[in-house]
């Protein structure tokens, strides 16, 4: 069986792109497609070719892809998948437009609908400077919403990475889809029962991901508090932090995985659509205090691997945080529960099945050798 895996652009580390590196490592004679590739800022794929799109040629194009979002659809579209008997696209937006033989199957790991175009307003927030332009930009949205769901009839299957993402799926594309959470690597990340005097925030400093609830929660309380990752809000965020809250920056993975296994608890103030970061934490036996909406209502147990918190306030997070420390964690438990849910070896169980069932496809393991 021939396999294809095809995923939006290549252009930055984020959690699709890490579900996105553990298929290439599972399907390791597959050939590999997407828009635009750079790699020294994306995840490691070795010397195994990457197939791009004409849209590689453009200069600067990996650093400014967002600005090329018109193009992605015919870029796809573009790409020659005839010969292959198995497309997995890996997407947030563009991939699943990929064309395919009438014999072929397509698989579509969804990680969101296209949000900067169906919830456009809350995307813009992430970049000001196209405020003065949106009503030049939403005329070219309607042209791209008209498309995207055009092209998200073409997968024969839809896998949601979380029930909230699969109720998207269903009401913006009108397609049933599965929900199998995804795994991470969990080889990467250490256990450890012995934990150090403080939390843990980790996330792109982005306004969505609400690190400003967090700092001023922490402003109050004056509980030790780091924070790692960077981007446009991280100025504004440090001007507002009172001396217990520190700012790394961005740090190795090895010095992530440590902070992660040695914090008391990890706090996750954003809306996710599915979120890595609690399970990352839960795999280095770390419990988790969320905002109790979106992917972490399927991934977390409140009371056993974490608590909510009710609103995206300082208020509702802080109670929430008094709470916490009256809980007598019990470390070893938190990372069983990610062990028997959240393992490459759990997720691959999982998908094998669903294809057998849905796609009629013979064994998916024998495409991976």
């Amino acid at each position: 069986m021939k396999v294809a895996l095809v995923h939006d652009y290549l252009t930055q580390r984020g959690g699709a792109e890490r579900v996105f590196e553990l298929l290439c490592r599972r399907f390791p004679n597959a050939d590999i497609f997407t828009s635009i590739y750079d790699p020294s800022r994306t995840i490691t794929l070795g010397d195994r070719p990457i197939k791009t799109s004409f849209l590689q040629n453009i200069p600067g194009a990996s650093r400014y892809f967002r600005l090329l979002a018109p193009l992605y659809y015919p870029a796809f579209r573009a790409l020659d998948l005839q010969d292959y008997d198995l497309i997995l696209t890996s997407t947030s937006s563009f991939a699943k437009a990929v064309r395919k033989s009438p014999t072929a199957r397509h698989i579509c790991f969804c990680h969101n609908i296209t949000r900067f175009l169906w919830d456009t307003q809350t995307y813009l927030k992430e970049y000001r400077d196209f405020q003065q332009f949106y009503p030049f930009i939403d005329k070219i949205f309607r042209v791209m919403r008209e498309a995207d769901l055009r092209y998200a009839q073409e997968p024969d299957l839809y896998i949601a990475n979380s029930s909230v993402v699969g109720q998207r799926i269903e009401n913006i594309y009108k397609k049933p889809s599965v929900v199998i959470n995804y795994p991470i690597d969990d080889s990467r990340f250490l256990f450890s029962d012995s934990k150090s005097n403080f939390f843990l925030a980790s996330a792109r400093l982005l306004s969505y991901k609400r690190i400003d609830i967090i700092v001023e929660a922490f402003n109050k309380l004056g509980w030790p508090l780091l924070v790692t990752g960077d981007g446009p809000e991280r100025k504004r965020l440090q001007a507002n932090a009172a001396k217990n809250v520190v700012f790394l920056g961005y740090v190795s993975d090895e010095e992530r995985c440590r902070l992660l296994s040695q914090a008391q608890g990890v706090i996750v103030a954003a809306l996710e659509d599915y979120g890595l970061v609690p399970i990352e934490a839960n795999f280095s036996g770390t419990p988790v205090i969320a905002y109790g909406a979106g992917g972490v209502i399927d991934t977390q147990v409140p009371g056993k691997t974490g608590l909510f918190f009710e609103e995206q306030s300082a208020e509702s997070l802080t109670e929430t945080l008094l709470k916490f420390q009256e809980v007598s964690w019990d470390y070893k438990q938190i990372r069983n529960h990610a062990e028997e849910n959240f393992t490459e070896t759990v997720f691959f169980d999982k998908l094998e099945q669903v294809v057998k069932d849905v796609c009629g496809l013979p064994n998916l393991a024998a495409a991976a050798s």
